[in-house]
């Protein structure tokens, strides 16, 4: 009997300041006692909940299900426990495998080295008992091991997830500094936004932030497009109970309303490339999309406008992109009334060249950039009033 099988303890990865947001999201699709780490939350879940994440977390990057935690001081004590473990029941010697280590104030201080070391165990396993072994894939194995080495205490895990849940399916082109898609959901999710008011995004590259508005409005679960989930590969998995809790996620589907999402570059090959990604999903087809600059449009009210604009790290010049924000901040004071602006900034030193004030300011990370989502809220006179109201009611 393995570890998870025991206590029922999974370990769900989370890129960096998403913590907090994964648990609320990992408790709504039935965690149990949930506990915020470093990059990561550790939950309980029986079977069907542990199907459920994986198939509809939008926020999460994996879940592991840990086989073995051991005394690590030594590749010795990895191989050991490489040894201890009947790698038959997860795959077969005709299958592909991959191994992702990391390693934390420990004296196997290289994680390259901790991976070659638990390979050849396994590799081992397999010659004694077929005399051959199965082949490593570190691109599109059929499965998925995790090694996390910390001072002289191992986790080796099962990754229940297979591919990073980042990759929806329907991306296969992307913008030239592309918004990863499980930072796109978080802030659909921050920005509160449920279809209740139109939504545009007018910088939208390669349209991550309009897909996931559109799987988040209409339902559709994050991975929707995947063929093949690490929990295919359990000793224990059931297949039945994956099928009904996939069958019962898809029926909760619902169709775009016309209008509601629109989409915007100022680029027609950033545009045609976003139409792409979007015919990919349900219903992408009723998002408008339209080549011309957000300077063009000449107003959006009542809405939530969610963008990320360019950083003036990768793309374009710089005091170009302090232009670019300082005419943004004209365009929501003038054109956008009663509408909730949110930007992430992959500077927070361009926030100032919005010149409007933030209501509220969230740090996210965006793979290696430590940026921050801006809330900014266009509403005047009698508006602004009555959401100041409607805030001190709720």
């Amino acid at each position: 009997m393995y570890d998870y099988q025991r206590n029922n303890i999974y370990f769900a990865q989370a890129a960096g300041m998403m913590e907090s947001i994964c648990e609320q999201e990992l408790i709504q699709l039935g965690a149990k006692n949930t506990k915020v780490a470093y990059r990561g939350v550790y939950f309980n879940a029986d079977t069907p909940a542990l199907y459920k994440i994986n198939y509809l977390s939008r926020t999460i990057t994996r879940v592991l299900a840990p086989l073995r935690n051991f005394h690590c001081k030594t590749s010795k004590d990895i191989m050991k426990a490489a040894m201890s473990i009947e790698w038959n029941s997860f795959f077969s010697v005709e299958q592909t495998f991959a191994i992702t280590s990391s390693v934390n104030k420990s004296t196997i201080n290289n994680s390259l080295y901790a991976s070659q070391v638990l390979k050849d165990g396994i590799a081992d396993f397999f010659r004694t008992k077929y005399e051959k072994r199965p082949n490593v894939d570190t691109v599109n194995p059929d499965i998925r091991f995790n090694l996390f080495i910390e001072k002289d205490k191992a986790i080796l895990s099962l990754d229940t997830s297979g591919e990073s849940l980042h990759k929806r399916g329907y991306r296969l082109l992307a913008g030239e500094a592309p918004m990863q898609e499980t930072l796109a959901a978080a802030i659909i999710r921050l920005s509160k936004w449920d279809g209740d008011n139109p939504l545009m995004d007018c910088m939208c590259g390669s349209g991550t932030i309009l897909c996931e508005a559109l799987m988040h409005y209409c339902r559709i679960p994050a991975q929707y497009l995947r063929k093949n989930f690490g929990f295919f590969y359990l000793p224990d998995y059931d297949e039945e109970i994956w099928h009904q809790i996939k069958s019962e996620a898809d029926k909760n589907i619902r169709m775009l309303k016309d209008g509601l999402i629109t989409g915007s570059d100022k680029s027609q090959l950033t545009i045609n490339t976003a139409k792409d990604n979007l015919s990919r999903l349900p219903f992408g087809d009723k998002v408008k999309l339209e080549a011309h600059p957000f300077q063009h449009i000449k107003k959006f009210e009542n809405g939530t406008i969610i963008i990320n604009p360019p950083y003036g790290i990768r793309l374009g010049n710089r005091k170009e992109v302090e232009s670019l924000y300082k005419e943004f901040g004209d365009f929501l004071k003038n054109r956008c009334n009663g509408t909730s602006a949110f930007i992430y900034v992959g500077d927070p030193e361009l926030r100032k060249f919005i010149g409007l004030k933030t209501t509220k300011r969230t740090p996210l990370v965006n793979g290696k950039l430590e940026g921050v989502l801006l809330q900014i809220d266009s509403y005047s006179g009698s508006k602004k009033k009555k959401h100041q109201t409607k805030e001190k009611i709720l």
